[in-house]
C-alpha cells in the first residue's frame, strides 16, 4: 500500500487509517465483475469475517457462480446497510496499480475503492468502535446486473424486522430518495423464409413485423412523455435476415427502458411487449429487471423522514440504478448514501477523496448509534 495523505482534513488518524487498512485488503481482492471469481472463501470475506468484533451473528451463503452474500447482525437494529463487493473489470491504462490501494494527495485509488469498497471499509471501522445494534449485508454480484444476492436475502426473509436499508453507492455522502428503474429485454420475431417476389413478404417478413412493433413502442413512449411521463427507451440492437432478395424468418432486437420513480416494470413490458400484434409473433426474454425507488406503489416519505431526523442532506434523485430499489420493493424505506461521487466509478484510475471516507465513517456510525438511541421509532 502506498501512502500519502496529502492535505486531507481527516480529523481523526487513527481512524483513517483503520478504514485505509480494511480497504487495502478489500481491493487487493480480484473481484471484478466478469469474471466473479468469487467464493465464500475469498480473501474479501475472510477479512470482514476476521474483522468483525465478537457479537456479531454472521452468516455466509454462496449462491454459485460467484454468488456470494455475508449477512451480519449485531443485536436488533432496524437499519441494514448493503455494499456490494465485486467491482467492474480494472481495464487498461492505470497510472497506478489498480488491484493495491494507492493512497496520496487525499485520495484512496484502486478499483472499488469509490464503488463501494471504501463504503464497506468504513463500516468494518464502526463496527469496531461502536457496541450499538448493527446489521451489514454484503454481496458480490451487483455489476453484473443480476441482484441475485439481494433478491435471495429478501426471498428468505432475511429483511424481515428491518424498516430502513441504507445502499451505499457513491452519492457525495447525501441521501438520495429516489431513481429510476432499469428493464432489460431481448426479443426474437419469427417469420416465414421465402423469395422476396412473393407479396406476402410484407406480413410474413420477421423483419417487418419487429419493425411494426418498433414504431409502435417508439410512438407509445412518445405519447407518454408527451403526456408528462416519460419513460427513457432504447431499442440497442437489432439483427435478421440473411440478404435482400429473401424473406426473414427471424429478427432479434434488444431493448430497454428506464422508468421514473414510482413506475412498474412489469406492467411497462406487459403493454409494450403486446403492441403491434406481437403477442403472436415475438418470444421475449428478460434478463434483468430492477424496479425504480422508490418501487411501484410506494413513496419517499419514509426514507426523507429518516434522513431528515439523522440530519443527512438529501439528493432528490439520480439517473443511476441502484439495489435500493429491490429493498423498496420488499416494503422497507430505502436510500443510497456513500462516499465519493459516481463520475470516479467505472473509471480508469478510480479514486475516492479520504475526506469522503471519513464523512461516510461518521455517517454511518450516527445512523448506527442514533437509531439505538431511539431516534428511530
Amino acid at each position: 500500500m502506498t501512502v500519502g495523505y496529502g492535505s486531507s482534513g481527516i480529523g481523526n488518524r487513527s481512524d483513517l487509517e483503520a478504514i485505509l487498512g480494511h480497504l487495502a485488503v478489500l481491493i487487493a481482492d480480484d473481484s471484478q465483475n466478469p469474471p466473479r471469481a468469487i467464493t465464500a472463501d475469498s480473501p474479501m470475506y475472510a477479512h470482514v469475517r476476521d474483522a468483525l468484533p465478537d457479537g456479531f451473528e454472521v452468516e455466509t451463503v454462496d449462491h454459485g457462480d460467484g454468488h456470494v452474500s455475508l449477512h451480519a447482525r449485531r443485536g436488533e437494529p432496524r437499519v441494514l446497510f448493503n455494499c456490494h463487493l465485486d467491482t467492474v473489470p480494472v481495464g487498461e491504462g492505470w497510472s497506478v496499480p489498480p488491484l493495491e490501494l494507492t493512497v496520496r494527495d487525499g485520495r484512496a485509488w484502486g478499483r472499488g475503492s469509490c464503488d463501494i469498497k471504501g463504503a464497506a471499509a468504513a463500516l468494518l471501522r464502526v463496527a469496531r468502535t461502536t457496541e450499538a445494534p448493527m446489521a451489514l449485508l454484503f454481496t458480490s454480484d451487483e455489476e453484473g446486473a443480476g441482484g441475485c444476492c439481494v433478491k435471495n436475502f429478501i426471498g428468505a426473509g432475511g429483511a424481515e424486522g428491518y424498516a430502513t436499508a441504507v445502499v451505499c453507492e457513491p452519492t457525495g455522502n447525501r441521501a438520495v430518495l429516489a431513481h429510476r428503474g432499469y428493464l432489460s429485454v431481448k426479443g426474437r420475431f419469427s417469420g416465414v423464409a421465402g423469395h422476396s417476389s412473393e407479396f406476402r413478404a410484407l406480413e410474413d417478413s420477421a423483419v417487418h413485423a419487429a419493425g411494426r412493433w418498433m414504431a409502435s413502442a417508439l410512438a407509445r413512449c412518445r405519447a407518454e412523455a408527451d403526456a408528462g411521463r416519460p419513460t427513457c427507451f432504447n431499442i440497442g440492437t437489432v439483427s435478421g435476415g440473411i440478404k435482400s432478395n429473401v424473406i426473414a424468418d427471424r429478427c432479434d432486437l434488444h431493448w430497454s427502458a428506464r422508468l421514473a420513480p414510482g413506475g412498474d416494470n412489469e406492467a411497462l413490458f406487459d403493454e409494450v411487449a403486446g403492441l403491434a400484434g406481437a403477442q403472436e409473433r415475438a418470444e421475449w426474454q428478460i434478463p434483468f429487471s430492477g424496479p425504480p425507488l422508490p418501487a411501484a406503489g410506494k413513496t419517499t416519505d419514509g426514507a426523507r423522514a429518516f434522513a431528515d431526523r439523522h440530519g443527512l442532506a438529501i439528493t432528490e434523485s439520480v439517473d443511476f440504478w441502484t439495489e435500493a430499489s429491490l429493498f423498496s420493493a420488499a416494503g422497507l424505506d430505502a436510500l443510497v448514501c456513500g462516499p465519493g461521487h459516481i463520475e470516479q466509478a467505472h473509471i480508469v484510475d478510480e479514486w475516492v477523496e479520504l475526506d469522503q471516507l471519513d464523512a461516510a465513517y461518521s455517517n454511518y456510525r450516527a445512523l448506527v448509534e442514533g437509531a439505538a438511541e431511539g431516534v428511530d421509532p
